[in-house]
């Protein structure tokens, strides 16, 4: 495997980052993962865009300019045979602080640390989509937007590692996080939509929540559709008389969810309205992906 290593490809041997690096020290830092369909990464701009702001956010400066990406992940796709007309491919951007001295200021990193992995994508197996997931509620609560703001996509991932600790301990596919409040905000890696009475409905962004790019897809669509939308804050007690309900991420796109707590969503099958949007979904990965480089 071919890895993109601060401003070169090595060898996945090769690929070595220093114990005084502050991403491994404090997991400081960003990142993004993409997916492509055939050789179009999907979203690709957005989730470049995402990836800056997100460094941005915490102060670092990603030393290689916006407009060399498409060419980097394209070479990284082609190095690794990944990324054409037989094999997807799935990609990882890692945007660490740096090496430095040990310590929390971060003016003892002179330069990030700037990684990229591409590999053959494995998505969720086709008999969730026929038959759907199971989910439980974490006792584990979301970080407060206040301490750690959810619109960065930081490398820090332990609060969502305890929540899929439980979802694994209680035989779920993933678990579900409240926020300090009570309500719902997303799943360790994906976001939450349901269906009650007709209405398609998701937690609103000021209950804590990553603005996931398949979840603004998911908006959007549902917008061509005509389906009636809204985001607000939604409790747990909402979520368990739902009709219908789908978590949504990059890798995944829509997976359906048939049961919360060992409690039936719905029929306990995937439902017609989530139907409609994975449908709408798969027609649209096109006009949604980007071409394989900037030119």
């Amino acid at each position: 495997m071919w890895i993109y290593l601060n401003d070169r490809f090595v060898h996945d041997h090769e690929a070595v980052i220093s114990v005084f690096d502050h991403g491994f020290l404090y997991g400081d830092g960003v990142f993004e993962t993409m997916r492509s369909y055939g050789p179009r990464l999907f979203m690709r701009d957005r989730h470049l865009s995402r990836l800056f702001q997100s460094a941005d956010a915490i102060g670092i400066k990603i030393p290689t300019p916006l407009a060399q990406w498409a060419d980097i992940l394209h070479e990284a796709l082609v190095r690794n045979e990944v990324g054409n007309d037989h094999q997807d491919a799935y990609v990882r951007i890692t945007i660490s602080r740096g090496v430095g001295e040990i310590g929390l200021d971060p003016a003892l990193c002179s330069s990030p640390t700037v990684v990229v992995m591409t590999k053959p994508l494995v998505p969720p197996a086709s008999c969730l989509y026929d038959h759907g997931v199971t989910v439980k509620v974490a006792s584990t609560k979301r970080n407060l937007p206040s301490a750690l703001p959810p619109r960065i996509k930081t490398t820090n991932f332990l609060n969502n590692i305890l929540a899929k600790q439980e979802a694994i301990a209680g035989n779920a596919f993933d678990s579900l996080l409240l926020n300090w409040e009570g309500h719902l905000t997303e799943g360790t890696t994906s976001n939450l939509f349901f269906v009650r009475d007709g209405r398609l409905s998701t937690p609103a962004l000021d209950c804590g929540l990553l603005n996931g790019i398949t979840r603004q897809v998911v908006i959007q669509l549902a917008e061509e559709l005509h389906l009636p939308f809204e985001e607000g804050y939604f409790t747990v007690d909402q979520l368990y008389q739902a009709d219908e309900c789908f978590l949504t991420n990059t890798s995944m796109e829509i997976l359906p969810v048939v049961a919360v707590d060992n409690r039936r969503v719905g029929s306990g099958a995937p439902g017609p309205l989530t139907r409609k949007l994975q449908a709408r979904f798969i027609q649209s990965r096109a006009r949604l992906s980007e071409p394989p480089t900037s030119s």
